[in-house]
């Protein structure tokens, strides 16, 4: 079994120590570093790799209204600068998610936000609505980060993502079914994101993630064809956190509520890029494939250099760079 990271810098004079905390809508993170969804399961695949109650926070794997058994294989290929992906949201639906991986979820220290996918508009609502309706006032469930990257059976398969107008709409819609924060994951598949972006607040979302994957190919010459069966996937790693980050920094700036940064952060100085271009806290992902090691190791990073600078909160790191 693997040791634990620590979270804290040897001989730390406590005097010195910045404040970690972050807050998204209500809800406030023990620190910034968070798990993305589809890269960490529901949790209990990671207890002894990494010590989880140190993240600020643990995004789901995706959840919907009925059971999803993915796309068929082979859906992962790996690319040099990370992996194209197209797993097709594969989960037991939202039943089983409460029945079976909401009491582990409801022990956990950090903040627990559970990533929602659906179909139709419809989908969403039920989600949320049964999850709302079997928690009551307990916990378990901290917060909805909405994948809207998925394709709208009403519409002819767009993306709601695409559109700013289905984003208000939905978002508008899921902040009447809860009072738990609402972060709206973004696509960087389109025109001008920060129109998305722009749409998900006047709805009502609390904070927004910024990004998903950017869509990806990669063609296996010797059987000729393509290297994911379903032909294209998102990429994630490393070579995605140029966009990711220049997308957070005009995001940020074109709204007022918090920006979450994720793609290709495998360091703290890839975090402190997002934290500098505007994003009040971040996550991790495919690096966990590799090494489940890196969350807290990005934490402790952002923390010394924090000290470093002799800056004393997450928030104030975005107004930094000139």
């Amino acid at each position: 079994m693997n040791s634990h990271p620590t979270l804290e810098p040897q001989k730390m004079d406590q005097s010195d120590k910045p404040d970690l905390s972050v807050k998204i809508g209500a809800l406030t993170l023990r620190n910034p570093v968070g798990v993305a969804s589809g890269t960490f399961g529901y949790g209990e695949e990671y207890d002894e790799l990494v010590h989880i109650d140190g993240l600020g926070a643990l995004y789901t794997k995706a959840v919907t209204l009925e059971p999803r058994q993915g796309n068929p294989p082979p859906r992962l290929v790996e690319t040099p600068m990370g992996l194209i992906n197209s797993i097709g949201l594969a989960n037991p639906g939202v039943e089983r998610f409460v029945e079976e991986k909401l009491p582990s979820l409801a022990r956990r220290r950090c903040a627990v936000i559970v990533n929602v996918a659906g179909s139709t508009e419809d989908d969403y609502a039920a989600v949320i609505d049964y999850i709302e309706a079997h928690l009551g006032a307990g916990r378990g469930v901290d917060g909805y980060e909405i994948n809207v990257s998925c394709p709208n059976v009403h519409r002819g398969g767009m993306s709601f993502g695409i559109d700013p107008a289905l984003i208000e709409r939905l978002t508008r819609s899921l902040r009447a079914r809860t009072m738990r924060p609402l972060i709206v994951k973004l696509s960087p598949n389109v025109t001008d994101i920060t129109e998305i972006a722009r749409a998900a607040e006047a709805g009502g979302a609390d904070a927004l993630s910024c990004i998903n994957t950017v869509v990806g190919m990669v063609i296996d010459t010797e059987r000729i064809r393509p290297a994911i069966a379903r032909g294209t996937g998102g990429l994630s790693g490393p070579a995605i956190r140029p966009i990711g980050v220049a997308a957070t920094y005009k995001v940020s700036r074109s709204v007022s509520i918090p920006v979450i940064g994720l793609g290709g952060i495998t360091s703290a100085d890839d975090a402190l890029q997002y934290l500098l271009a505007g994003a009040q806290a971040v996550q991790i992902g495919t690096a966990l494939f590799s090494d489940p090691g890196v969350p807290l190791r990005v934490l402790e990073g952002i923390e010394a250099w924090m000290q470093r600078h002799k800056v004393k909160k997450v928030s104030e790191i975005m107004h930094m760079m000139k």
